[in-house]
């Protein structure tokens, strides 16, 4: 309902009250019949939930059945690693998830738990929760407004309602009807809404909506939507599925050809499952689970704490920033930027210091300073005060001289407000000061400035068009105080002595970060609540707009676009103003369309909608709303855009990583599905056991791949364009690599395997077994940079590595010389010249790496 359209008598009547309130009977029938005044949260998951959400994956599922096949043809060992394995990744990611969850509860903030209302007439306090429709509301300076309000009386009251609407400017409340017409949020000047607060002087209200009718109620359920899937994700089902069919082909092939030939089934299902097994990364999932986990770890020391694991590599894909104005990009705290005064110096005699501006911007305002040094009062005001402040002029120190005996308070009809202040000239003069909006002072000026006003109007217009805004100071003198304060009388024949300009300005971080994410292929757009020509000013500070084609938006020009109109311009479009939630919602969605991952940053509940529904929500940490950070991916902790450029290089360095993980794992994999495939065309035995591809798949894969988690960034990783959405993790060569690298490990393999047997040597299963693990630890180090040699990187630029590799290479050793060991992996001890021939001939595989780069970086540097 349009509540700030209709008359105050009429409300009275839908709501069935009286400015004296309603009374409890009536109350506790409202109060079942609307609800709790309160923000229903969507159900979580259970701990149940979590740990089945872990065992879903399509690759889990497969393990799952070949525990159960091996189990069925009493394969206990093989059944027990693989289970083993399947336990281990869902505890590693359950416990993110459940950490995660809880790291959020602890930075939730606690709303207002009470609320002063009138009921019959009486002043009380009950818990917020408990407002009706209908109640009396009391309000003043420093309450939170507890519910969805219309006021009916007030007393100079200013809300803040930057968290709700995006604009930094306090608004000042009256409780007059609005006329018809179509209103955003901030200039529904007769409302107000739950979860704003009231920075200055005192109201009663209606309250008209309460719980999940409120704004804030309503944006709720626009967050309270499905989680948006990752492009980690979206890459990792997607390559699960191909998987899936590789797998099923080859299995079947082998099968087939084995039977064919002769084999048992039995025997033939042994080795398809053998061979689905060595196809299966196992030990994928978790070391994406681990490496995302270390990726939030480091970002959480750069004050970004990630709420949703896989969001850590999101960033790292972005290709637009939508980022709200106050708070983020800007301070959130009005500052004087620039002043004017006039060549009038009439008054100037009355100050020491000669300068009638400050003098009267130190005098004319109400604000206040706590004990703590903290300014209280109307943002603009403060700003004007602490400008006053830092030129050495504070109104206490001055009210000794010029005390203040009378005030016009400010008004919405006037826009003005004045001060008088006794003077200590020996006739007693009294100084008045009005200050207010320069167009409404220009008709209150004597006659010996009229004819500069064009003179003034152009400094008005050159200010207003960076951006600020512009107050302006007259002052004029009186014989005596009269005895009646017209405001037409004593605020006319005034002489006006300068104006201010002010904004809430760009954070000077905030540039930096703006020119980073331009040079990484990051286009960053401006959403506000605020004015389009501050938003503009601003924007062009920062560099968001760079050139003529940059097109700035309103919320009413947006809405005047079809769907179709708008996708078309949106990839032009770097600042948004005067938008509300569901036009926030409409941008992230219309970029999306384009094929765009879209992060959004913000701290106010009008961004949570877009937060939730972006590639990426990112939120405020300390200035940011309880609703804000629920329906984010990530929030940054020192509230800095700044750090977003940093959390943007560790998701592409953690995406990069991801990458090389799945390079190292399914060439690893390739070159064992090679070998057993390879080796009956050959004449040869199967070369590996189950057991051994388990081995390989869990330690060998595991320990070496979790440590390029810890691999350095690219030194081009900031300078280059964001990954293509539309590419597959196999794009850029990768497959081409996993192919014709598995491919040589597997020759290599069943050539070790080929040339022992052929030498009569009994060890030849265990020397093959060995090449394979050695040749892919060669392989891991050569995929540690996709361009560098080795030999540049440096091999201890990465020391976790050499931990991994020094632990893997020495399980090997004792699964090849302890004899208990060998029972269970049917391995036997080797000489040292078996030792050092599998050695060797492991090493194929390392200089054919590091020839692949060196080839590719010639061609590059040709080209």
């Amino acid at each position: 309902m349009n509540w700030h359209l209709i008359p105050l008598s009429e409300i009275t009547q839908l709501l069935n009250t009286t400015p004296s309130g309603i009374d409890d009977i009536t109350a506790s029938e409202r109060l079942s019949e609307h609800g709790k005044n309160q923000i229903e949260d969507k159900k979580k998951k259970t701990i149940f939930q979590m740990l089945l959400c872990q065992l879903s994956d399509f690759m889990i599922l497969i393990l799952i059945a070949a525990a159960i096949i091996s189990g069925i043809i009493g394969d206990v060992t093989d059944t027990v690693i693989i289970l083993a394995i399947i336990i281990i990744n869902a505890v590693v990611g359950f416990i993110q998830e459940y950490r995660a969850e809880k790291a959020m509860e602890a930075l939730k903030n606690m709303a207002a738990n009470y609320a002063r209302i009138l009921r019959e007439g009486k002043t009380m306090d009950i818990p917020a929760s408990n407002l009706v429709p209908g109640d009396v509301v009391v309000l003043e300076a420093g309450n939170v407004i507890p519910a969805d309000i219309r006021f009916f009386e007030t007393h100079q009251i200013k809300v803040d309602e930057s968290a709700l609407t995006g604009e930094s400017n306090n608004v000042e409340k009256n409780p007059e009807e609005l006329p018809e017409g179509n209103y955003a949020l901030g200039d529904q000047t007769n409302m107000g809404y739950k979860g704003t607060y009231v920075t200055n002087g005192r109201a009663l209200a209606y309250v008209v909506a309460t719980g999940m009718h409120t704004e804030l109620g309503h944006i709720a359920k626009m967050i309270q939507t499905d989680e948006t899937t990752t492009p980690l994700q979206k890459r990792l089902a997607a390559f699960g599925k191909r998987l899936s069919v590789v797998i099923l082909i080859i299995c079947s092939i082998i099968f087939f050809i084995g039977w064919l030939r002769g084999e048992s089934v039995l025997t033939m299902l042994i080795t398809s499952i053998s061979l689905a097994v060595a196809a299966i990364p196992e030990a994928l999932p978790a070391l994406v689970t681990i490496a995302l986990a270390f990726g939030a770890k480091k970002l959480a020391k750069n004050n970004a704490l990630i709420r949703k694991l896989p969001a850590v590599e999101t960033l790292g894909s972005v290709t637009y920033i939508c980022s709200d104005k106050t708070g983020t990009l800007t301070l959130n705290k009005m500052t004087v930027q620039e002043i004017f005064e006039t060549s009038d110096t009439k008054y100037e005699a009355f100050f020491a210091e000669k300068n009638a501006l400050l003098h009267t911007i130190a005098l004319n305002n109400d604000v206040t300073k706590e004990e703590n040094g903290k300014w209280l009062g109307d943002s603009t005001e403060v700003a004007l005060v602490q400008y006053a402040f830092d030129k050495n002029l504070n109104r206490a120190d001055l009210e000794a001289t010029f005390p203040r005996i009378a005030e016009l308070p400010f008004d919405s009809k006037r826009k003005c407000m004045t001060t008088i202040h006794q003077t200590q000239n020996s006739n007693g003069e009294i100084m008045v000061i009005t200050k207010g909006a320069v167009d409404v002072l220009f008709h209150k000026l004597n006659d010996n400035q009229k004819s500069l006003i064009p003179e003034f109007e152009s400094k008005v217009n050159e200010m207003a068009e960076k951006g600020y805004r512009v107050l302006g100071y007259a002052m004029k003198t009186l014989p005596s105080l009269p005895e009646n304060l017209d405001t037409d009388e004593i605020e006319t024949e005034l002489t006006l002595i300068g104006f201010v300009g002010m904004i809430d300005p760009p954070r000077e971080e905030a540039k930096q970060a703006v020119s980073e994410c331009k040079e990484a292929g990051i286009i960053p757009v401006m959403i506000t609540g605020d004015h389009k020509l501050t938003a503009k000013a601003i924007a062009e500070k920062l560099g968001i707009i760079s050139s003529d084609e940059d097109l700035v938006l309103t919320g009413s020009e947006l809405s005047a676009l079809t769907q179709t109109e708008f996708i078309k311009i949106v990839e032009k479009v770097r600042v948004y103003a005067r938008v509300n939630p569901e036009q926030k919602l409409r941008i992230i969605n219309a970029l999306q369309s384009k094929d765009h991952f879209v992060a959004m940053t913000g701290d106010g509940v009008n961004d949570a909608p877009a937060l939730k529904n972006a590639d990426i929500g990112i939120a405020m940490g300390i200035n940011g709303t309880e609703v804000s950070k629920e329906a984010s991916h990530m929030i940054l902790l020192d509230d800095n855009f700044a750090s977003i450029v940093v959390a943007v290089k560790h998701g592409r360095k953690i995406f990069d990583n991801i990458l090389k993980f799945i390079k190292y794992i399914m060439t690893g994999n390739s070159g064992e599905i090679w070998a057993i495939f390879l080796a009956p065309f050959f004449g040869l035995p199967i070369p590996l056991l189950a057991i051994h591809i388990l081995w390989i798949n869990l330690v060998t894969d595991g320990l070496p791949g979790l440590a390029l988690a810890s691999e350095p960034s690219e030194a081009n990783i900031m300078k280059r364009p964001p990954r293509n959405p539309k590419e597959n993790i196999f794009s850029n060569g990768m497959a081409i690599h996993i192919l014709w690298v598995g491919f040589l490990m597997g020759i290599v393999t069943i050539g070790m395997q080929a040339y022992a047997i052929h030498n009569a040597n009994t060890h030849w299963q265990t020397m093959a077994f060995t090449v394979l693990c050695f040749s892919q630890l060669g392989h891991v180090m050569v995929i540690r940079s996709g361009r560098e040699s080795i030999f540049k990187i440096g091999f201890f630029s990465n020391k976790p590595m050499l931990g991994a590799l020094l632990i893997t290479i020495t399980l090997q050793f004792m699964i090849i010389y302890m004899p208990f060991f060998n029972e269970i992996f049917k391995t036997q001890p080797l000489s040292f010249y078996e030792l050092g021939l599998t050695l060797a001939v492991s090493s194929i595989v390392f200089w054919s790496g590091e020839a692949e780069k060196w080839i590719k970086n010639r061609r590059y540097t040709t080209i």
